[in-house]
């Protein structure tokens, strides 16, 4: 067993011998390559910009969504929507200067491209009727009359007519004050034959709605899936501000921490070269940015920040030990590669992870953050040390590392170092497992969904926001609807059976706290019965008698079931999509379908806004852990096939685990629920904070092997990586932190969770680690016996001299 480890660490450190002999005796060859790199990524990146797809952010493969997409020519308008309110500020609706403003408003929507014009409603839609029991029987027509002019006498018809429509609490608000333009989207914009630019349509909705037709009298409100997006990549566009600060910051901080303008500006120009690689590379694999990857260039460049800190730190202290600018660069990347790589590999995995959640807008996040783990191989550790062996540290640099090495009796590193000790250790742990309680039970509260009115993801006091909230306070029918779809044979929709099942469904749902009402045909029929007696309230109930049901469902209004009467929608109305309202639908929907569904009739989920965003609820609910267990599972296999010990796993492991737990539990405190904006924060703190475990153990392991009891040895790994380590945690946590302040909710929450894991993974790793280490390894671990230490300096030696030798070739 002993024997084929030596082989594998000899397999190794040849395989870093000849790599690094290859990168630095084709030094200008290398740069050169990566320069042309550069060059073609930025074009590449120049031209890559934010996009957004409806269908993207949906569950596809999710029976709710297939359900939806099987019937979606059937439910045209109950998926993704724009909803427009125009308001009256100095009185109600029934005003000819406002009919106008209104019909012209209807008039610009209908010409948007991308518009579902055939399903365009408001009172100025053809298609909106009214209807009416009189002495010689029923009677109806347009809300807008055909002789609609404009005066006094026209608009208080108009009025008569909306009061006989029964669009009151749809299309016109409660108090008459405000009336809707619904437009439904379709999915492709008919004029570029692409799909709908997200963010044009927001901005055209902007400038041809708003802008043009606001005034003192006029107020517009709008809302929608495409609004929201909209407004996310306008405000995500200023993530380039944070990135310029967060650059800044890390410039400050790293001269700080090496003294050398060199050593600060070079690893820093290696991650923003990462950065423009990973967009360069989205771009040629055809991807682009949505909101919700806007933010992963940034990840990359925190990343590659932390493989250029420990390299320099490296290159510093080796050249602190006398080694040349080349020699320090060569031993610094013999040293680093290796781990280097694997907390890489370890990252870039972990985030591939995410592909197992079936939501497309995450598994694009999870390759732009793999793509850009995978090209910091070559930007962070092979350009950096090959560009540093030119331009070398700076004196002062050399002297602080000297001083640090020579006098390290640190107070922090002499504490730390104690957590080496049982005594000492013991109490680490009982905090751990202290803190591991009270995020078991903090997190129970964790929530799957939203667990805000409106969009989460942008703040509460935001336009959308309060447009929102005004529809909501103004209007009977929620802008929540989750939609229910019951089938049945050809011609059965109106069936006596069909509709008493619904019309019991519906009794049940209502029933439900966070549901406002249900329609359906079912209410229809019912009131088309009392209409046809004379108004008598004793005949609102379904008839047993089938052609008067048949006359009486005739009169539903286009979308109450389909061309072959086969499907019927029935409209559930929710005061919010929380995630707890929509699971209490999902559930009595469900135990209601299991005791009523038939060959003769099925009921299935689910379709409109809240429906999609059950069923994204239900995936992600299901994907968290399995997410959790992949992430954790494959880190752990690679920290095994590196370190060949499972008591290391659990050393590099465990305090993971821990600030994942933490995570969860800060998220319940802080009213932040799982869902597709934070659900990858998880995976990706993850992956970043494997890699301060790594090069800590790594290097511990190097002293440990050289014979250093724990405590020395941990001392020493302080004064190197340790310090690294807890530079680039705090550096980082810094930086992202920023993103604070943020106009969108959903990005100041990731710079929370984002910092909170940055900085309690560097906690872990350097108080946690330690503390499992003193019980974890034997005391003997590591230490090797005198012929295996010797042949380790004498192959440490031969490794020097081969490089004083070629350095001395180079020279001449």
């Amino acid at each position: 067993m002993n024997s084929s480890n030596n082989n594998l660490h000899s397999g190794v450190s040849g395989t870093e011998a000849l790599l690094e002999r290859f990168f630095f005796h084709n030094r200008p060859l290398v740069i050169l390559l990566m320069l042309a790199a550069t060059l073609f990524f930025a074009y590449q990146a120049s031209s890559i910009k934010p996009e957004a797809s409806f269908e993207k952010m949906i569950p596809a493969e999710h029976p709710y969504i297939a359900n939806y997409l099987q019937h979606k020519g059937d439910l045209s308008g109950l998926g993704n929507a724009i909803r427009i309110s125009v308001e009256h500020t100095r009185g109600d609706i029934f005003d000819k200067a406002f009919q106008e403003t209104l019909q012209q408003i209807h008039d610009e929507v209908f010409y948007i491209p991308g518009v579902d014009r055939a399903n365009l409603l408001s009172i100025w839609a053809s298609g909106i009727r009214w209807s009416e029991v009189t002495e010689e029987g029923l009677t109806g027509g347009p809300v807008i009359a055909d002789t609609y002019d404009g005066s006094a006498a026209e608009l208080e018809r108009l009025k008569t007519n909306i009061l006989k429509s029964g669009r009151i609490g749809s299309l016109v608000a409660n108090d008459f004050r405000s009336a809707v333009i619904y437009a439904p989207l379709m999915d492709i914009n008919p004029e570029t034959g692409l799909p709908i630019d997200y963010q044009e349509l927001s901005g055209q909705l902007e400038q041809l709605i708003r802008e043009k037709y606001e005034s003192d009298s006029v107020k517009i409100h709008i809302t929608g899936f495409a609004k929201v997006v909209g407004d996310l990549i306008d405000g995500a566009s200023q993530v380039a501000i944070f990135f310029a600060m967060a650059l800044g910051i890390t410039l400050v901080l790293l001269y700080i921490y090496s003294r050398c303008l060199r050593s600060s500006i070079v690893p820093l120009m290696c991650s923003v070269i990462a950065v423009i690689w990973q967009l360069g590379l989205l771009k040629t694999l055809g991807y682009g940015l949505d909101p919700y990857s806007m933010l992963v260039p940034f990840l990359v460049f925190a990343i590659g920040v932390s493989h250029g800190v420990q390299i320099i730190n490296a290159i510093a202290h080796e050249s602190a030990q006398g080694a040349s600018k080349l020699m320090a660069a060569r031993l610094a990347f013999r040293a680093l590669y290796v781990p280097g790589i694997i907390a890489l590999i370890s990252d870039g995995v972990g985030f591939a992870t995410l592909m197992v959640i079936d939501i497309e807008v995450i598994q694009d996040l999870a390759v732009a953050a793999s793509v850009g783990v995978a090209v910091i191989i070559l930007t962070n550790l092979v350009l950096l040390p090959v560009l540093m062996s030119y331009a070398g540290v700076s004196r002062a640099s050399v002297r602080k590392q000297l001083h640090i090495e020579e006098h390290g009796k640190h107070p922090i590193w002499n504490l730390l170092s104690s957590f080496t000790r049982r005594p000492q250790a013991s109490l680490m742990l009982l905090i751990a497992v202290g803190l591991a309680g009270l995020g078991l039970y903090q997190s129970k509260d964790l929530k799957v969904g939203d667990l805000d009115a409106g969009a989460p993801e942008l703040r509460p006091d935001s336009r959308y926001n309060l447009d929102n909230a005004f529809i909501n306070q103004n209007y009977s029918t929620s802008t929540d609807i989750f939609v229910i779809m019951v089938q049945t044979a050809q011609d059965q929709c109106s069936n006596y059976h069909t509709l008493d099942v619904v019309d019991q469904l519906q009794w049940r749902l209502q029933q439900l706290p966070g549901v406002q009402s249900a329609s359906s045909m079912a209410n229809i029929a019912k009131r088309a019965m009392t209409g046809y007696n004379e108004g008598n309230i004793k005949w609102l109930a379904l008839n047993r008698n089938q052609a008067l049901l048949n006359q009486a469902s005739i009169t539903a209004p286009r979308g109450s079931f389909n061309a072959d009467c086969s499907l019927m929608p029935v409209f559930v109305y929710l005061n919010d999509h929380k995630a707890e309202t929509l699971a209490s639908v999902v559930k009595t929907t469900a135990a209601f379908a299991d005791e009523f569904n038939s060959d003769a009739l099925t009921i299935k989920m689910a379709a409109g806004n809240a429906g999609i965003e059950a069923a994204t609820n239900i995936v992600i609910e299901k994907a968290q852990y399995e997410m959790l267990i992949w992430v954790y599972a494959v880190v752990a296999f690679l920290c095994l096939i590196t370190f060949r010990s499972v008591r290391t796993v659990a050393c590099i492991l465990l305090p993971l685990a821990l600030t994942s737990l933490l995570c969860q539990a800060l998220m319940a405190r802080l009213g932040i629920g799982v869902k597709v904006a934070t659900l990858p924060v998880i995976a990706l703190g993850v992956g970043i904070g494997v890699d301060y475990g790594i090069y800590i153990y790594s290097k511990l392991e190097t002293y440990l092997k050289a014979g250093q009891s724990l405590r020395q040895a941990y001392f020493n790994t302080l004064k190197t990586t340790g310090k690294a380590v807890a530079f680039t945690g705090l550096t980082l946590g810094i930086g992202v932190g920023t993103w604070f302040m943020s106009p969108i909710k959903f990005q100041a929450d990731m710079g929370i969770l984002l910092t909170f894991m940055f900085v309690w993974n560097m906690v872990g790793a350097l108080v946690f680690l330690p503390a499992l280490a003193s019980f974890l390894i034997k005391p003997d671990h590591g230490r090797q016996n005198e012929a295996a230490k010797q042949t380790a300096a004498n192959k440490a030696d031969s490794e020097s001299s081969n490089l004083q030798c070629e350095k001395r070739v180079q020279n001449a």
